[in-house]
């Protein structure tokens, strides 16, 4: 009887947090920004992580796909020593949310990372123990590789990231930025042959994300669900709001991370 009761639970709590359905809804005014910030709704984005160093300083984002799993940016450079921060909102001293401090037990990079084409820029994180699902932490949906986002879609990227270029330290409190979708030609007028097939471009609408914000998620919502379709990469030196900003392309990249998971 007990095994029967573990069971159904465990479809409950698979279903009461499925992917990309927030138990706290979002609520995302136009187009806010990251640089000049919107606060997010506490926990509204609950599948985003602090990727932080031992001593507590926020340097990536991270998505939470499951609960034994996170995706982030190549660049960010995660080592097995830092820590992956789940359910937080204000990362100040003092604020005493029930965080989740869970370890790296593995990072995969993806074996055509080019850190001079910035081309595949993402990694995952197997988590050593497994986060706990809840209201405040539960994972995004990721994007299928035959999804479509058309441009000019609106979608939102959140994170602890710069709020101006030059500003002295990240915000405490989680931002959040409504931005659309560009095509791969309309971006390439902003910046070239820089940018390729594995990248999306979403921005240049007076909002950007910026330095610290790398890692973290972009998500576009499908069928009621918000979707991880692009993480963030790179973008202008100066985060100015009216040059697009670069993402890894989760469609052509979904291939790698269900090998990996499948494989680990």
């Amino acid at each position: 009887m007990a095994f029967v009761w573990i069971v159904s639970c465990l479809a409950f709590i698979s279903t009461a947090y499925g992917c990309g359905t927030p138990a706290i809804p979002p609520q995302v005014s136009g187009y806010a920004r990251i640089v000049n910030g919107e606060e997010a709704v506490p926990h509204s984005w609950p599948w985003q992580v602090s990727l932080q160093q031992s001593n507590g300083f926020h340097f990536c984002g991270g998505s939470l796909i499951n609960e034994n799993w996170v995706v982030t940016a190549a660049h960010c450079n995660v080592r097995t020593y830092h820590r992956v921060v789940a359910g937080e909102h204000d990362k100040g001293y003092g604020s005493n949310e029930a965080v989740q401090v869970l370890k790296p037990a593995k990072v995969f990079t993806h074996p055509k990372w080019n850190p001079r084409t910035i081309n595949n820029d993402i990694a995952l994180i197997k988590l050593a123990t497994p986060a706990s699902l809840g209201t405040n932490v539960s994972p995004v949906c990721l994007a299928e590789s035959s999804d479509v986002f058309a441009a000019s879609m609106t979608c939102v990227t959140s994170g602890w990231g710069l709020t101006r270029y030059n500003a002295p330290s990240t915000p405490n409190k989680l931002q959040q930025a409504a931005l659309p979708l560009l095509s791969n030609e309309q971006c390439k007028r902003h910046w070239g042959s820089n940018i390729s097939d594995v990248m999306i471009c979403a921005g240049g609408a007076g909002a950007t994300s910026c330095m610290g914000d790398s890692g973290g998620p972009l998500v576009c919502e499908k069928d009621n669900a918000w979707t991880l379709v692009g993480i963030v990469s790179w973008g202008s030196s100066r985060c100015s709001t009216s040059t697009p900003a670069v993402y890894a392309r989760v469609t052509e990249l979904r291939g790698w991370v269900d090998q990996i998971l499948a494989a680990n």
